[in-house]
Parts: C-alpha cells; structure tokens; sequence
C-alpha cells in the first residue's frame, strides 16, 4: 500500500511540475510565478516520503523536460528540482525553519552549478564573458550617447565611472548567484509552507524573525575577511582577489540581516510599534550610508550577546 501510495503520488506530482514548466516555457508573463511554484511538487512529495523515491521522480521529470521542452527546460528544472527536494527532507526530518533555508539555498547553489557547467561544456557557451559583451556593448553605447550630449572630459569621467562599475559587477557575480539562491529558496519554501498547511493541516511556518540568530563563527569569519581585503587591496585584481571580495560582501549582508533581526527584538521586547523597526529598514534602503549602523547592531548582537544582556536587565 505504501509503496503504492508512492507511486501514484510521483505521478501526480510529475505531471504537476511538467505543467507548471511548459507553462513558465512557453508563457513568459507566467515565467517569474513559475520559478518560485516549480519546486513545490517535490517539496511536498518529498516531505512525505524523503529523498531516495524522490531520485526518481527527478530523474522522470528531467526526461519529460528534455522530450517536451528540448534542453532548454533544463535552466528552470534543475534548479528548482534540487531546491525543492533539499526543501522537502528538511522538512520530512523536521528541520527547524532557517536551517530548511539553509539547505533549500544549498540545493539552488548546486543547481545553478550544474546548469552553468552543461552550458559551458555541452553547449559551449562562456556564460561569464556573455555576459562581459553584454555589458561592454552597454558601456560603449551609453559613451556614445554621452559624447553626444556633453563634453569630451565629461563624457571621460562618466566612462570611467562606468567602468568601475562594471568591473564590480563582474567580481560580484558570485555573490549574485548566491543572492538569487536565497530569495528562490525563501519564497518556495514559504509557498510551500502555505499550501501544505491548507492540504495537509500542518503546523509550517517560520520563526519571527526577531528570533533568528546566527553564530558567532560569522563575527570571526567576517573579521578573517575584512583583514584579507586590507592585504589584498592593493594586489591585482584576480581569483583570491574576487573571491575575499565575495566573501566580505556575504559577510556583511549577514551581518546586516542580524543587525535589522535586533532591531525587531528590541522593539518586541520594549514593547513598541512594529512601525519602528519596519521604517528603520525603508530608510536604510533609501539611505544605504546607514547601512553601517545596522551592520554595527549586528556585530554586537552578535559578540556582545545584547539580547541576553537586554534579559538580565
């Protein structure tokens, strides 16, 4: 019964994910829904029976995908494929919420890996220096239209400019990756919590996010990294370069989230608006120079152990 039970469900569940993607294929308005959806027939068919049945079913709905969408499904079923199954044991093992992230993240990490691996060496597309085209054909063209409309030394420091951000933007695309891994992962594992909840009664939800906390290993890896960039930040620009140059980044948004994290804790625990913490962070979107004081309530948070302190008082 159990092991029927299984099979019906992985059809059920195929069928769905193979809707969904030639949905997100072939209807473009439709495609950014169908890349937080995609993920949920796995999440919720892993969930209730864990990762080995779920193989399978992966391995189904990629051949599906190729017959009936050409290789080029595989971008949008890859990903969404590993994410969602790493979701669903996590969930099945009764992970708490934000390690469930964690892992949901690491599943979207290796899928995009795989996926820029096969079109470098199956398809043989350099996605990096595509994108570089891309982003020098944009350059050249905003300093045409420059030139045309002012000076030759002012349409001098507007290419430099632009040149320095492109070459940020560049070194950064690690860290791009990573940033789009968190958000696909964060809004399917919530989806997903919503909707197995209402099918499946069950009690899914994050924390609050006055709650979250993370280890103080971060404050030391953070300041391994920042002594790193003050060694190399005069050094040519390479893989070490770019590398600490993504980790410090990492770092810091890390820091950033467990700075806002405090902020929500000190107005619950000192009973205010939730007005307060919510402005706090609009205005430190529209004013990044605050960014650092943010960052700063984290580190204490962090290293000080503030809550704690806040508690004994």
């Amino acid at each position: 019964m159990n092991q029927t039970k299984k099979q019906v469900d992985g059809a059920l569940f195929t069928g769905l994910f193979i809707i969904i993607l030639l949905a997100g294929l072939f209807i473009p308005v439709i495609t950014p829904i169908a890349i937080f959806v995609l993920p949920i027939p796995f999440v919720m068919y892993t969930a209730r029976h864990s990762w080995k049945p779920a193989l399978v079913m992966a391995v189904a709905a990629i051949i599906l995908s190729i017959l009936l969408g050409t290789v080029f499904a595989l971008p949008l079923a890859v990903p969404t494929i590993i994410g969602g199954i790493m979701i669903g044991e996590a969930i099945h093992k009764k992970i708490t919420a934000y390690e469930t992230l964690a892992r949901g993240t690491f599943g979207y990490i290796v899928g995009m890996l795989l996926i820029f691996l096969f079109v470098q060496l199956v398809l043989q597309v350099n996605m990096v220096a595509e994108f570089q085209s891309l982003m020098d054909e944009s350059l050249a063209s905003s300093t045409r239209m420059m030139e045309q409309f002012a000076s030759q030394e002012q349409a001098d420091v507007v290419k430099e400019t632009m040149e320095q951000v492109t070459e940020g933007l560049m070194n950064l695309l690690p860290f791009y990756f990573l940033f789009i891994a968190i958000i696909q992962a964060l809004i399917s594992q919530w989806l997903a919590y919503k909707l197995m909840n209402r099918i499946e009664k069950r009690q899914l939800r994050f924390p609050p996010f006055r709650s979250l906390r993370f280890p103080s290993s971060v404050l030391f890896i953070y300041l391994f990294v920042l002594l790193a960039a003050f060694m190399v930040a005069d050094a040519d620009s390479g893989t070490m370069s770019m590398a600490i140059q993504n980790l410090l980044v990492i770092a810091q948004l890390i820091l950033t989230i467990q700075g806002f994290s405090f902020l929500f804790f000190f107005a619950h625990d000192k009973k205010m608006s939730k007005a307060f913490p919510i402005i706090s962070i609009i205005l430190v979107l529209l004013m990044p120079t605050f960014m650092f004081i943010i960052r700063f309530l984290g580190i204490l948070d962090i290293g000080m152990n503030l809550r704690e302190r806040m508690g004994k008082k």
